[in-house]
Order: structure tokens, then sequence, then C-alpha cells
């Protein structure tokens, strides 16, 4: 995948049903699978079904209708006015309020409804509540937004579970700029609504990603910097063959030494920190890599621009995007540089500001590089993958046969073309592109067998075609071929929920993820999920936080703060209101 991103999972361009990964941790009331980099619910439908009701602007007509509906349809001074009962009287009162509401006279709308306030016999709760929610309702129209919370409350008082009024609190604390108070009023709705109004999914969904932002910032800024496992750092060299600073000690790198000065070899060796830098890449010590490559840039030595490249790459790595970029601008200007440098350079910038949610940016530094180096398959496999994510499928698939023309071994490529043309034609719901996608799959792993991510796409798109158990022996064949993996059993255990139902198989698979790399963010995020789901809330957000500490980006924090809101906003609603969606 592409550089400074996950590399060991599949592209792919957001939910296919166009939905947020925050719904995962307000739980569907069905399994979900986490695609890479791409998100499937299963309970898709539910959710495309929403009714999206429109607003109602309208206060409320009669509460709860008694028999015979009492002073329902009354006017207040009609005849048998004084007969009335004290609910009669109220209800008149609300019924005036309503035609004033109707005329737009709200501040007289408010009179009468705090008459039938007044009046209400405090035992009668659902019509109180009503008259409260109904004055709320004129509030909201005057704009008066700490008196519309004020009543919506004390209509929650009376009616906890009611939907209206906890909605109007919700609008009304978004507008106080109150965002844990509106997160926890718009998980009851939806939780009420079993996640079928589209309304108070957008408000949850939009607050969610604010108090996430919000929390990333803060927190991203002051993180101490982390180095992921060697199975990250390996994966994601991996996927890229056009990298000078990558391979292992070039001869090129010795040039000026003869053969016969041993001695003087190994002194330029010491004396440069990018060589020395190179030896720890070799040795797998990458904690050192930035120090020495610094020294090799003060020095001003004769590998600088590979050692601010490989400085750039590791400060990727570890998360600072801000240090990184300096480096990335200094080697694309340096017009003397060798133009493979300059070209993965660009690649690098290019996914950072992908990740940095910059795409124009992006496009522009893949260009460049097509432009400077247009031999460097490295460049057309990252930007085919830029292009997934952008949704922008044919010219994906036209970077990828470019890759495969100048690399025909590349297996990962014929791969993600693969699955570029399945995303096509899954979406596109067309069931003979979709077989041909899937046929072209088959062909991949019988030219490479050796490719595992070949075998973890096919798993994908056989998944999303409910062919589980085939699927499930395509993750069995990565494993084979890259038993250190962790992600792939991260796959394999939320296959086993989807298919089985198997939420202790899935746990033990996504488990062992995690004892193969304790710094798999993806795993602990999954396992959250799924605690989410079985209703262990504490857990769940045990969970998302150590993937918050391991997150790569401010985004992916962003993101897995999102989660972990919902989560805990669940908490509180249960606490609350004894509410709680189904779970698994």
């Amino acid at each position: 995948v592409m550089a400074a991103s996950k590399p060991v999972e599949a592209p792919g361009g957001g939910g296919t049903a166009g939905l947020s990964r925050w719904q995962l941790a307000l739980v569907l009331g069905a399994p979900v699978l986490l695609g890479a980099g791409a998100i499937y619910l299963w309970g898709r439908r539910a959710a495309r079904r929403g009714k999206g009701a429109s607003e109602r602007k309208t206060p409320e007509g009669r509460a709860s209708p008694g028999p015979g509906g009492e002073g329902g349809s009354g006017q207040p001074d009609g005849p048998g006015h004084e007969e009335m009962s004290p609910l009669g009287r109220a209800q008149a009162a609300k019924n005036k309020g309503n035609k004033y509401f109707k005329a737009g006279k709200y501040e007289l709308a408010i009179q009468c409804y705090t008459e039938a306030i007044r009046l209400c016999p405090p035992e009668k709760n659902l019509d109180l509540s009503t008259f409260y929610q109904n004055r709320a309702a004129a509030y909201e129209q005057l704009q008066k937004w700490t008196e519309v919370a004020q009543d919506c409350t004390k209509a929650v008082e009376l009616n906890p579970k009611y939907v209206k009024a906890l909605f109007r609190r919700a609008k009304a604390h978004e507008k106080l700029d109150n965002k844990k108070e509106c997160l926890e009023d718009v998980t009851a709705v939806c939780i009420l609504e079993a996640f079928q109004n589209q309304q108070s999914m957008l408000l949850a969904d939009k607050v969610l990603k604010l108090l996430g932002k919000e929390k990333a910032k803060e927190k991203y800024k002051n993180r101490e910097p982390l180095m992921p496992s060697p199975q990250f750092i390996k994966s994601y060299f991996s996927s890229f063959t056009d990298d000078i600073i990558s391979q292992p000690l070039l001869k090129g790198e010795k040039s000026d030494e003869d053969k016969d000065k041993e001695g003087e070899a190994s002194e330029v060796k010491e004396n440069s920190g990018y060589l020395r830098a190179k030896q720890y890449m070799e040795e797998e010590n990458y904690d050192k890599i930035i120090s020495e490559s610094t020294k090799e840039i003060e020095a001003k030595g004769k590998y600088m621009a590979e050692a601010l490249l490989l400085r750039a790459t590791f400060y990727l790595l570890i998360g600072n995007a801000s240090a990184a970029k300096p480096d990335l601008d200094q080697v694309i200007s340096m017009e003397d540089a060798n133009v493979k440098l300059r070209a993965n350079a660009l690649i690098k910038r290019g996914s950072m500001y992908m990740q940095q949610q910059q795409p124009v940016l992006s496009t522009q530094d893949f260009n460049m590089a097509a432009d400077i180096d247009p031999q460097n398959a490295d460049v057309y496999h990252h930007r085919g993958q830029l292009k997934i994510l952008l949704d922008q499928i044919e010219e994906a698939v036209e970077d990828f046969d470019e890759c495969i023309r100048l690399r025909p071994n590349s297996a990962l490529a014929q791969a993600q073309k693969c699955f570029a043309l399945y995303r096509q034609a899954y979406t596109g719901s067309n069931a003979l592109t979709v077989q041909a996608a899937m046929k072209g799959f088959e062909d991949v792993i019988k030219k490479f067998p050796k490719c595992a991510e070949g075998y973890a796409l096919y798993a994908q798109a056989l998944t999303d075609q409910q062919q589980f158990g085939k699927a499930d022996e395509m993750y069995d064949k990565c494993i084979d071929l890259e038993p250190d993996n962790a992600t792939t059993y991260v796959h394999k255990g939320l296959l086993q929920l989807q298919w089985k139902q198997d939420l202790d198989k899935g746990l033990e698979l996504i488990s062992k993820a995690i004892e193969i790399d304790n710094k798999c963010d993806f795993a602990y995020e999954t396992m959250g999920t799924i605690e989410v789901q079985r209703g262990n809330l504490d857990k769940a957000i045990e969970m998302f936080n150590k993937a918050i500490n391991l997150a790569k980006s401010e985004m992916e924090m962003a993101h897995l703060y999102s989660l972990c809101d919902a989560a805990y906003a669940q908490t509180e609603v249960a606490k609350k209101y004894g509410l709680k969606p189904p779970t698994l």
C-alpha cells in the first residue's frame, strides 16, 4: 500500500455503503468486516434503508391520546371552557400555542406553552413532557439554545425515551459547542431509532469526527515518536523496488576504494553516517538510523541526498510528518541528485499528502515523479493505489498496467490491478465483470504462488461474495507464506465472525496477531470493535486507547478517538437510560 500508510493492507476507498467507521462502535446490530483500508458493513442494508425522515419543524399535537383525546381539539375560549379538567385547559393552551407556532409567532407560542405547563397536573408526565418539548421547539426557532436544552432536559426527565426531545437537545448542545453532551444524546437517539434515521446518524458522525480531530490534534502534537515493529518496516520497504536507500549496501557505495585497500574502505564507513545507517538497516537496528543519517547531513557528506531521504523515511515511519517534509522537499529540489532518489522522495511526499487528506498536492507529486523518472515502476504502483483511494479506478488500472509493463514480474501490481477491477465490478453490481475479476485473481495466484498479497486480496473479494470457506483457505496460504504478518490473522479472525459468528475463534486469531506484533494498531482497533459488539464497552475503550497510542498519523488517531468516544457515549447512555444496542 501507499508509502506512509499501512503497507500490508490492501487498498480500498471507504465503505461501500458510504458509512463511517464510528458506526461499528455504535453497532449496527450485525457483525462487521474491516476491509483493508476500506470497511465493509454486513448490516449495510439497514443503514442504507435509513428513513432520512425530514426534520419536523412543527410542535407536537396531542400527547399520548387518552380516551376521547381530552382537549385534543378543544378551543380555549369555546363553550364548556369552565367545566374543562385542568389537563383539558392545559391541552387547550397548548393547541393555541401550536397555532401561533405555525403562524411563526414564536414569542406568543412560548407564552401559551408556559401556560400549558402551569395548568398541567404534575402527575401527567407524558403530557407535561410534550408541553416542554413544544416550548423547546419555539425557543429553537428563536435560536435560544440554552432554553432549548433546559426545556428538553425537563421533557426527558418526565419521559426518558423521548426521541424528539433528545434529538432537539443534541442539536442545541451542538450549537452551544457541548460536544460530549451532544454525542450522548444523539447516541441515545440512534439506539432508540435502531440506526434507521439518516439525520441523527449524520449528526453523530459529525460530532464524533469533530471530537476525534480535536483530541488527536492535541495528543499527536505531544506524542512520543514510536518506531513500528520490524515486520511493519520490512513490509513498508518491500513496496518499493526502485528505492536506492532500502537496497542492501551496494558496490557503488564503495566505488572510491580499490579492492586491495580494505582498511581504507572501513575507514570511509566509519566516517560516513549514511553507510553506518545502512549497516544498522541490515541489522534491523532501526532506532539508530535517524541519528546516523543526521551526522551525514551535518557533515554535508558524499551521501547527503541519500541520508536526507533515509532520515525522512524514518521520520514518516515514526509518524513525524512535519520533520520528514523539509528533508523530502530538499531532496526533490536537488536537481543534480540521482533521479531515483528524487522520484522516491516525491512518492513518499505524495503519500504523506494523501494521509493528510490533501489529494491535489498528492496527485501533483505523483505526476511530477512520473515526469522526471518515467521508467520507475514504483511511481505507477503507488499512484495506482492513490487512484483507488480517490475512486478513479480506470486510471488506477492504467497505472498498474504501466507498472506491469515495466516490471512484468511484479506480482503485487498484478494482484492490485485485479482488486481494482473487482471493486469496480462490485460497486457497479455487474455480475459478469465480477466473475471475470474473480477469474483474474485465480490467474494471479497461479502465476505468482509466492505472493501473499494476491491471496489476501482474493480473500477479501471472496468474503464480499460470501464464499467464506474459500476465503479462509486463501488466508491460510498467506499465513504459510508470511507467518509473521499480523494483519492476516486479524482478517482471518474477522472472517470467523462473519462466516460462523464464532467470536471466540475470532478473538483468538486477533490475540495471535498481537502476540506476533504487539504494535499492530489494526489488531487493537478490531478487538475494540468486537468488544463493542459483545457489549463489553470498558474492554473496548481499553483496546481503542491502545490503538490510539500506536496510531501512525493524526488522521488515523482522530478516527480511533471517534471509535473510542462512540463506545464511551454508549456506556453513559446505558447508565443513564438503560439503553443498549443489540449485541452479538
